[in-house]
């Protein structure tokens, strides 16, 4: 297995990953709470590891700042723009990366060159302060979910993919919509019979991160937002598993994973608090 790989620049200090915002226009206070942290974080670089959006139906749902009958023509166009505005934004301040997520996974060329961003494979390696990070959404390695395996297979196909992009962009929109909705559904299905989550399978990770000579895993996609020791044949590690993001919530719920390099060369982990 074959992993691309990312050395970090000597001049990065700061590295922040973060996944499953699922941005959508009928929850504000996410889009609000993203757009703040990627104002004010300090971080060298960004990683976006997944499901940033809801839904994402094709690059060709941006309009632009003169298309107004573009936008009226079709929901949620103006929300989209408004969220590359901010990622293009946030692209003069940090160096971003973008992989894709079991919501996203249609996000391709377009809105990464209109927004200055570097789209990552999943999985990929970051060489930081001396250690090596296996990345990636994390959907992929949920194993005993087989029908969600079996979809993912289908949607990440070329030929499906050119099929759905060809369509018109509302029809894209209200299948979408279905496919939210089944998820949904099942989901409530699966806690009605008392199943639990389905989490990323330990051994298969395990498998990853020896074939990528990491330590250390950080991935999203479950929203559990918890450290987890882990052993590989590099010795004894840490997979982070990254939060889904619930900013109207009360407490708020969400961080920012940060690797930092201090004065003296020390490398230091924190969770940054960003609702």
């Amino acid at each position: 297995m074959s992993f691309d790989e990312i050395t970090a620049p000597a001049a990065w200090r700061c590295v922040d990953f973060i996944s499953d915002i699922h941005l959508q226009e009928s929850e504000p206070a996410n889009f609000l709470a993203w757009r703040s942290y990627l104002e004010l974080s300090p971080a060298d670089a960004i990683f976006i590891l997944g499901d940033l959006f809801e839904v994402w139906v094709g690059d060709d749902c941006l309009g632009t700042a003169s298309d107004s009958s573009l936008i009226a023509r079709h929901e949620g166009l103006h929300f989209e723009d408004r969220c590359s505005r901010v990622l293009h934004f946030s692209a003069q301040q940090h160096n971003l990366y973008f992989m894709h997520g079991n919501r996203d996974f249609l996000v391709g060329d377009g809105l990464a060159k209109a927004c200055g961003m570097q789209l990552l494979s999943d999985p990929s390696v970051l060489v930081f302060g001396g250690q090596r990070y296996l990345l990636s959404h994390g959907d992929a390695l949920c194993l005993s979910d087989q029908k969600y395996q079996d979809f993912r297979r289908m949607v990440r196909s070329p030929d499906w993919q050119r099929h759905f992009l060809a369509t018109p962009l509302q029809e894209r929109i209200q299948q979408a919509r279905m496919m939210r909705a089944q998820s949904e559904a099942r989901k409530k299905d699966m806690q009605a019979a008392g199943e639990p989550w389905v989490d990323i399978d330990p051994a298969a990770a395990v498998q990853w991160m020896d074939a990528a000579d990491c330590l250390h895993f950080i991935h999203g996609h479950t929203h559990e937002g918890r450290d987890h020791a882990i052993s590989s044949a590099q010795g004894r590690g840490t997979r982070h598993v990254l939060p889904d993001w619930h900013a109207s919530q009360r407490p708020a719920r969400g961080y920012a994973l940060r690797l930092c390099i201090d004065e003296d060369g020390a490398l230091s982990t924190m969770q940054v608090p960003v609702v």
